[in-house]
């Protein structure tokens, strides 16, 4: 008797894991096939009459119902199957092995063909012991091949076959031999999972069970191998089919071409394609499609199209995938316009769009910035009743957090959840990336929680990403602490988090600590990559250490790693900076011997340094040799020149190169227009300066905070509310002295020039009277504001906050950032560190604890809130008691910190209790 949960018989596996996979998936399966005697025989029991092992309740009513003749009709019936899951099924099956096979198999079929029921490959199992015990081998044949094209997953496979062997073997009474048509089959599900030494494996068996492979079963193999791009070892199986005397087909030659271009050897998948034509082989639309994939993933696209508009001559109509593979390789090449029109044509002549040709087209527009046009055909993929995959929906969130637009990726995640789609690792990972550029780490950190409350494992990329994030914000102590969280989570930080590290420590100018950090990724074996040699090297330049920024130069190049353009310009800016003109253009020469070409940012450099020593004609020169040199001016270049003009006072020539940006069709960025209006400010042709402003708006860009500052530096000019020159005063002092009535000019002016002030405009001068305090006149502006119709933004609000807590205002403080959470906005943890620590300091102990309960509802990251605020702010501050005292409230509200966090505040208490 064998009993299926401990099998003995060594089977062929391709490795130690295969096998111990397959026992595992045998040891959690939940029956036996040994029975034992009846003593209460059951009218849909088989005549042995064996009695079912321990029925459940379940199975009981089951058994109930079966034993009505007709059971498909019977009332219990449909409130019985919503309990029956593949498993439950399993073990009703496991537990009745004497079942009424007629009945056993009737059930089966009955909830296989449910669309709410899915067979696991296991419940399939005690079906054919029970048929096999009874002799129905012709029916058990069809549910074994059922069984085995049923899989999956590999693990499926797995399982299955472990199970067609055993029975293969066994001597028991219990043997049911696989035939040639079963083995075909189950060559063909490894093939499915390219299963190649196990798909040998089984060949082999067939062999030595004197069954003659077909030519399917050497096509399988074939195609088997040409997955893999192992043509060599294909031709073996092709040389096979000719030595039985059978004749290649079309799937033969289909594998072939797939098997070159998998190979990357499109050439040769050609001659294969027609050789078939040749041979009097019809070529069918895989054949096409293979090749047309082939050549699309080598960028010869035209050559694709060309072979897609002969297809109807060859008698083959191209299906969804052929337009499919076309619409993508012509979104990744940026023809995106081409790529629309074929998908128009596609539905024209009634060749519906998948899922998958919807997301390569929604991927295309969202890095084409066409958002609008992606998520309209997001709309019409529910209208036709397409699910979007988690792949569709990620194209989204990517392409607008791209974009800046961050909480529209957030809600495109709440839409994916509200449609049953679960968000993957790289769904996150995307909205971290997102929200780490828009400067808002605290909402990345969140995101980090999600993760793990969904079960989801943070990836190395996910701690890349909030490493360099914290990095960009200046919070480098968070940034290590990230490094200790992600070694807790089993991942080791690899080149691009120390790189991170290492570029936010040059940043701000704490190159020693670098240099520590770059010594000591060499001492743990990791590989220094070109970013990180180029960021220290910047560093040092920054610094001011040459020789030393040289050296690295050096020690990167005789360590085999190659110097970029990136590595290149950051040493030709420095030596630039030095006033080392002569020694910045012999190491611009010198690049192309390096293999490093020159980019557009390389002569900039040297224009930008020419342009502030007033060098006009010199930089003339530059610009003419970058030209010769095969680079298109960019918009940056004409931009030096423009402030090079201005500083002049020459506006005649910066309108001159704004007219050959416009020859060039170069289009004006913000810095682009800002210098033009500064410039135009400075002649005193204020109106000029504001029709430039309405030219920003209608090309879509929103003015900058340091384009309100120019603008008010110039309405202010005349003395109309400063004692001194406006020329004179300084960018950054604008704020401490505009009047209010002045703000209320620049509004007028927008409204005349035909630009009224929008959110954007209110949150930047909201922003600069809080940097300098002055809230009687941001409230001002924000109660105008509110009055017009507006909302706050969240920047406006956490401006406001912070102002508050620096004037020690803690009360209005808390009123905006209650005000910000009933509005939906996540204040920053900064502004709540202001807040508690300020409440602290001034004896509010009860409003301090009462802001932290609310901060704990927030969700925010919780390691995040005790490094912020219990070891940045508290302990920095020397309030031991109060720190353990929020650390009781954090665990009272259950959130749970990593044992790195308490590491580190351990640590803090302890280095506070002995100072």
């Amino acid at each position: 008797m064998i009993q299926w949960t401990a099998l003995s018989t060594p089977f062929p596996f391709r490795s130690g894991q295969s096998i111990s996979l397959f026992f595992s998936l045998i040891k959690s399966f939940p029956f036996s096939v040994a029975s034992s005697p009846s003593s209460s025989p059951s009218p849909i029991l088989s005549p042995e009459e064996s009695e079912p092992i321990s029925i459940d309740p379940l199975s009981s009513q089951l058994l109930n119902l079966l034993s009505h003749p007709n059971w498909q009709k019977h009332p219990s019936l449909k409130n019985l199957i919503p309990s029956l899951s593949p498993s439950r099924l399993s073990s009703f099956l496991s537990q009745n092995p004497n079942l009424n096979p007629h009945i056993a198999f009737s059930f089966f079929d009955y909830l296989s063909r449910l669309p709410s029921f899915k067979p696991s490959v296991q419940s399939y199992a005690p079906l054919l012991r029970i048929l096999i015990s009874n002799k129905l081998f012709q029916v058990a044949e069809r549910t074994r091949l059922s069984m085995i094209k049923s899989c999956g997953t590999t693990e499926d496979v797995v399982f299955v076959m472990g199970f067609v062997r055993e029975m293969n073997k066994c001597d028991d009474g219990f043997r049911f031999k696989l035939n040639g048509w079963g083995y075909n089959t189950l060559l063909m599900a490894l093939s499915r999972f390219v299963m190649v030494d196990d798909m040998k494996c089984v060949y082999n068996e067939m062999l030595n069970d004197m069954i003659k492979p077909d030519v399917y079963t050497f096509n399988t193999m074939i195609n088997g191998y040409c997955k893999l791009g192992n043509v060599v070892e294909a031709e073996v199986y092709f040389s096979k089919i000719l030595q039985a005397g059978l004749k290649p087909d079309t799937h033969t030659y289909t594998s072939f071409i797939l098997g070159h271009c998998r190979r990357k050897d499109v050439n040769s998948a050609f001659k294969v394609f027609r050789e078939m034509q040749n041979k009097g082989c019809r070529r069918n639309v895989v054949s096409y499609n293979n090749l047309i994939h082939g050549l699309c993933e080598t960028r010869r696209i035209d050559e694709a199209m060309k072979l897609f508009l002969e297809m109807g001559d060859d008698g083959c109509s191209p299906n969804v995938r052929t337009y499919t593979i076309l619409i993508d390789a012509l979104c990744r090449l940026d023809r995106r316009v081409e790529a629309l029109s074929l998908f128009d044509e596609m539905r024209e002549k009634g060749c519906e769009p998948n899922v998958h040709t919807y997301t390569v087209l929604i991927d295309g527009l969202c890095k084409d910035s066409k958002l609008d046009k992606a998520r309209e055909l997001l709309n019409v993929m529910s209208e036709k009743g397409i699910v979007p995959s988690v792949v569709t929906y990620n194209a989204l969130i990517d392409g607008y957090c791209k974009k800046g637009l961050v909480d529209v990726a957030l809600s495109i995640l709440d839409t994916m959840e509200s449609n049953s789609c679960i968000p993957n690792v790289r769904t996150y990972n995307e909205l971290i990336s997102g929200f780490c550029r828009a400067k808002k780490v605290h909402k990345a950190m969140s995101l980090l929680d999600k993760m793990l409350e969904r079960k989801l494992s943070p990836s190395n990329v996910t701690f890349n990403l909030l490493v360099h994030g914290q990095c960009k914000e200046g919070e480098i102590d968070s940034a290590f602490r990230l490094l200790r969280l992600m070694e807790e989570n089993g991942l080791a930080p690899d080149e691009w988090t120390y790189g991170a590290l290492v570029d936010g420590l040059c940043e701000r100018g704490r190159v020693e600590e670098a240099n520590t950090i770059f010594s000591s990724v060499k001492e743990k074996g990791i590989k220094v990559n070109v970013a990180m040699y180029t960021a220290l090297i910047d560093g040092h330049c920054k610094t001011e250490k040459f020789d030393f920024a040289f050296t690295l130069f050096k020690k990167m190049i005789e360590e085999g790693c190659s110097p970029n353009t990136c590595t290149y310009n950051v040493l030709i800016n420095g030596l630039c900076k030095q006033g080392k003109q002569l020694e910045a253009a012999q190491l611009l020469e010198s690049m192309p011997e390096s293999g490093v070409e020159p980019t557009i940012e390389s002569y900039s450099i040297f224009i930008e340094q020419l342009l502030k020593e007033c060098a006009f004609d010199h930089a003339d020169k530059v610009f003419s040799l970058m030209i010769s040199k095969g680079h298109k001016p960019d918009v940056c270049i004409y931009t030096s020149f423009l402030v090079a003009y201005h500083n002049e006072g020459k506006l005649k020539e910066a309108e001159d190169v704004m007219a050959k940006m416009a020859e060039a069709g170069i289009r004006p960025d913000l810095m682009t227009y800002t210098v033009m209006i500064d410039g135009y400010g400075r002649a005193g042709l204020l109106n000029r300066a504001f029709d430039m402003l309405k030219c920003m708006f209608d090309f879509g860009y929103e003015p900058s905070h340091y384009t309100y500052s120019v603008l008010i530096k110039h309405l202010s000019q005349g003395g109309l509310d400063l004692k001194i020159e406006a020329s004179s005063i300084n960018i950054a002092d604008v704020w401490k002295v505009v009047k209010y009535e002045t703000l209320l000019k620049l509004f007028d002016k927008m409204e005349e020039h035909g630009c009224p002030p929008n959110t954007n405009v209110f949150s930047s001068l909201v922003i600069g009277l809080c940097r300098e305090g002055r809230l009687e006149e941001a409230s001002r502006l924000l109660d105008h504001m509110q009055s017009c119709g507006m909302s706050s933004s969240e920047d406006m609000y956490t401006s406001m906050v912070n102002c508050c807590c620096k004037l020690r205002m803690y009360e209005d403080a808390t009123r905006f950032l209650d005000t910000m959470l009933t509005q939906g906005f996540l204040p920053r943890l900064e502004s709540y560190k202001l807040l508690i620590c300020g409440l602290y300091d001034d004896g509010n102990n009860d409003k301090a604890k009462a802001a932290f309960f609310r901060l704990l509802d927030c969700g925010y990251n919780n390691d995040e809130v005790a490094w912020k605020l219990l070891i940045d702010g508290l302990l920095k501050r020397g309030l031991v008691d109060r720190c353990s005292e929020l650390l009781d409230i954090m665990e009272k509200n259950g959130s749970r910190l990593s044992s790195q966090t308490y590491t580190f505040l351990l640590e803090g208490l302890d280095r506070t209790d002995n100072k």
